[in-house]
């Protein structure tokens, strides 16, 4: 019985949390260099974050067994997560600072997007899914239309905005069919109920499409991606560096889990949905790519056809699969922060590079960095 009762609330997101809260009374009191202070305690903030999910801790004292789960193929996504954070704001201080936009919730609303994606990453229940959902995007919704002065990361920000409140509707609409058919929002009550089926109802399977059609949105799987690229040019290029790099794995990690874990007796029934937006997201990702002249239009248009990649490991849907995307993931994550750390490493007359034209003749000038370049584009 005490096996039973006995509860589980994840630590790391309660240290996340509450340093992210103690960051935010920090940041009222200090007066001078905020930003830099802030981002420098954000850091450490996700260093010790990353060594209690390391140690998998945990606390009993509230009934949590319901809305969150643990294994290893989680506790590696939030690994992956807080690194992406970890390294995004190491690398966007340099860009904020010349930008004179010296903004100390920066780095706090990343927290508060990490901390989204590892509640959403670990949830067993479609209501901590959808919340931990909310918090990342909300976060997202901000960052893209910080800099205030400047019309285009105003209009990315509501362009993400209105998509992102579309794609929510939908997915919510979707946890609400799954929920009305099943009687359950939890994902192992839901396996259980469904297992009973020989097929999926009517109400049920439209309640999955619905939350992948919700899910592809956040991933900008095609055809769900049509706010990716101009949210990507219009948003700062450091706010765009964590667009590129975190959220997406996060939300791959939760398809992944959906579809298997709920889902893992009707296969045959997700698997086209997901084959389909894998082919098609590769496919306009590298067709589409060929035509832009804008470097961050250039890398939407790269990290949606990464989506599609990803996405094969599902529709395999066997273990090989789920290595596959676990390695792809890691490669994917050091990659994207390799290209963002030179983008954000170079200036020509005095302003950060933006287009393909302004890395012409760049072996002659900065050697190094073209080899970097070279290197991480091949891979």
């Amino acid at each position: 019985m005490e096996n039973k009762l006995q509860t589980v609330l994840y630590f790391p997101e309660l240290l996340l949390t509450l340093g992210c809260l103690l960051l935010l009374l920090i940041s009222v009191f200090l007066k001078q260099e905020v930003f830099k202070k802030i981002s420098f305690l954000s850091v450490i903030l996700l260093f010790f974050v990353s060594l209690s999910v390391l140690k998998d801790t945990t606390l009993t004292f509230a009934f949590y067994n319901s809305f969150f789960k643990s294994s290893h193929f989680i506790l590696f996504f939030k690994i992956l997560i807080i690194l992406g954070s970890f390294a995004s704001i190491t690398i966007s201080i340099n860009f904020f600072d010349e930008l004179k936009l010296k903004r100390f919730e920066i780095p706090i609303l990343i927290l508060f997007s990490t901390l989204g994606m590892m509640i959403l990453i670990a949830s067993n229940n479609l209501m901590s899914m959808y919340l931990g959902i909310e918090l990342q995007s909300l976060s997202l919704y901000i960052l893209a239309a910080i800099n205030r002065d400047s019309l285009k990361s105003s209009e990315a920000g509501v362009k993400y905005f209105v998509l992102g409140a579309l794609s929510s509707g939908i997915l919510l609409y979707g946890c609400s069919l799954i929920y009305g058919f099943t009687g359950s929002t939890n994902f192992d009550e839901i396996k259980t109920v469904l297992l009973e089926f020989e097929k999926l109802n009517l109400g049920i399977l439209f309640g999955l499409i619905f939350v992948l059609v919700g899910l592809a949105f956040k991933i900008s799987a095609v055809p769900f991606h049509m706010w990716t690229p101009d949210v990507y040019e219009g948003a700062p290029t450091a706010i765009t560096a964590f667009f590129a790099i975190v959220p997406k794995l996060a939300g791959i990690a939760l398809i992944y889990r959906f579809c298997l874990e709920p889902f893992g007796a009707f296969i045959d029934e997700w698997r086209q949905i997901i084959i389909f937006l894998s082919i098609a997201s590769m496919f306009v990702g590298a067709i589409a790519a060929i035509a832009q002249k804008n470097l961050k239009r250039l890398l939407a248009y790269s990290s949606i056809g990464h989506i599609g990649y990803l996405l094969i490991g599902l529709a395999s849907a066997n273990s090989d699969g789920i290595k596959g995307l676990l390695i792809y993931s890691t490669i994917y994550l050091l990659m994207n922060v390799g290209i963002f750390t030179v983008i954000l490493s170079l200036k020509t007359k005095d302003r950060y590079i933006e287009f393909l034209s302004d890395l012409s003749g760049l072996s002659k000038k900065k050697p190094i960095y073209s080899l970097c370049i070279a290197i991480v584009m091949f891979s």
